[in-house]
């Protein structure tokens, strides 16, 4: 059986990549929406949780519009002669877009199960805003955020629909494992797509284990029972 293992290396670089991108742009999007009483709060919520309901082939066209030749940022990225579409760089800005509402929106239920008290205490006291989000916010709310970074990274490792519109399924550069299952089953070769499908579960499995090991470790913590 010739097995070509790119598709691994692809999807590992690719949602490692998307995840710290992810991680930082949803935990300072978090912050700041969990603080914003502002008029556009419901509507600026919506659009960052809005790639969590559409079906990941809309995503795509989206994405298509917004970086394709013809799209506003398509047709910017031309005079650096740089194209998009068809590329590795494709492939994590579909992981990104389709991941960041699982990160955004964990993180931002974590800051708001602060005691806002505490917050308006050290800001009181003259503590400069990014220490506050430094030493204060974060970890109180570092379990949230570690849950937030992991089922982004899970939801980046399947991401599928968007990556098939975005970045197309080219060996060796664009196709990720849930391609390489994809193809490999319409093109009959079912030996290929099991080895794929149980390194996926294999994956995804040690993911959520290592999810719920964390909350358990945290309630342990915060709960006082060491040693129990």
């Amino acid at each position: 059986m010739d097995f070509d293992i790119s598709p691994l290396i692809v999807s590992v670089k690719t949602t490692l990549t998307a995840t710290v991108i992810t991680f930082v742009l949803g935990l300072l999007a978090a912050y700041k929406m969990a603080g914003y009483r502002g008029k556009l709060r419901g509507i600026l919520d919506g659009i960052f949780i809005l790639p969590l309901v559409l079906p990941p082939t809309v995503v795509g066209f989206l994405l298509l519009l917004l970086v394709g030749r013809h799209g506003p940022v398509g047709k910017i990225l031309q005079h650096f002669d740089t194209n998009i579409i068809f590329s590795w760089s494709a492939t994590v800005i579909a992981a990104v877009v389709v991941s960041f509402p699982m990160m955004y929106k964990t993180t931002k239920g974590a800051f708001e199960q602060i005691d806002r008290n505490i917050l308006y205490a050290a800001r009181t006291l003259g503590t400069p805003e990014w220490k506050v989000f430094l030493r204060i916010s974060i970890p109180l709310a570092w379990p949230g955020i570690v849950a937030g970074g992991i089922l982004a990274f899970a939801r980046a490792l399947g991401e599928f629909g968007a990556t098939m519109m975005l970045a197309g399924n080219i060996p060796g550069r664009t196709q990720t494992i849930p391609m390489a299952i994809y193809f490999a089953v319409e093109g009959g070769n079912e030996k290929i797509a099991y080895v794929w499908v149980t390194l996926i579960i294999a994956i995804s499995f040690i993911v959520i284990f290592l999810m719920n090991y964390w909350l358990e470790y945290q309630q342990k913590f915060i709960g006082g029972k060491w040693g129990k």
